[in-house]
């Protein structure tokens, strides 16, 4: 069973919070801080006594706008540690679901709390915490994308990307199962998946160069075929994409 600690600066929040928890049967304990600072120094024991130790927490549910420290800088200081509980932030905003992603966040929580979604979230950590005595640091863990599907957050794995295509400001993200739109532009994520074998080939879209299935060249255009889709490759991108396909290629 869990070890859980909720930290959030607002009491009737942390209270329906703790209330949720407690009532969850995969949950051991429960306990609550009104602010980071309480928050880090119950963690402290916790590292000290050790992940079998009598003040041991498995996981931190977190909100993110609080006085002084936010739960981000929370989190940016778990990270920091071999082996810190793992996180679950509970917030109101939408808007820092991909830095809770950079920091490896379980599982990103929307206010109002719904006991379903909680209970989501708590099968996660649970499933996290009795997969291994000692799960590997974060760092080690495959790159996921959070996702917001009918008010639920998922989240999807980078290699299960076949191409992602321009939306302004936003992209969709194209997977064999369907496609998500996420709030990050398409400039951001060539730039970060870089290493990750995503090349771009038009100012709308950015394939991963393992899925591409087809290069093809008609009358002086150039296009790929990625699954059932296909994609225009703009001349400025064409040679620098054919060069990459056939050195994967060995030819």
């Amino acid at each position: 069973m869990l070890r859980a600690l909720a930290v959030d600066d607002e009491e009737p929040a942390l209270g329906e919070l703790l209330y949720l928890l407690r009532a969850d049967p995969r949950v051991r304990t429960a306990e609550g801080a009104g602010d980071a600072t309480a928050a880090l120094r119950r963690i402290g024991r916790a590292l000290e006594s050790g992940p079998d130790g009598e003040e041991a927490v498995d996981v931190v549910f977190l909100d993110i706008h609080m006085p002084g420290l936010t739960g981000l800088d929370v989190a940016r200081l778990l990270a920091g540690f071999a082996r810190p509980p793992l996180v679950v932030f509970v917030t109101a905003h939408e808007g820092f679901a991909l830095t809770a992603f950079d920091l490896k966040a379980v599982d990103y929580v929307l206010k109002p709390v719904r006991r379903e979604r909680l209970a989501e979230a708590v099968r996660r950590v649970h499933e996290l915490v009795h997969a291994t005595a000692a799960p590997p640091p974060p760092a080690a863990a495959p790159e996921q994308i959070p996702v917001e599907l009918g008010g639920v957050t998922r989240f999807i794995g980078v290699d299960d990307i076949a191409y992602v295509e321009a939306h302004g400001d936003y992209a969709r993200l194209h997977t064999d199962q369907g496609s998500h739109l996420v709030r990050i532009p398409l400039s951001t994520l060539e730039e970060r998946w870089a290493d990750r074998g995503f090349v771009r080939i038009h100012r709308s879209h950015l394939v991963a160069l393992d899925r591409v299935d087809e290069l093809r060249l008609d009358g002086g255009t150039t296009s790929v075929r990625v699954g059932t889709a296909d994609l225009a490759v703009s001349r400025r991108h064409a040679r620098h994409l054919r060069d990459l396909l056939m050195r994967r290629a060995g030819t």
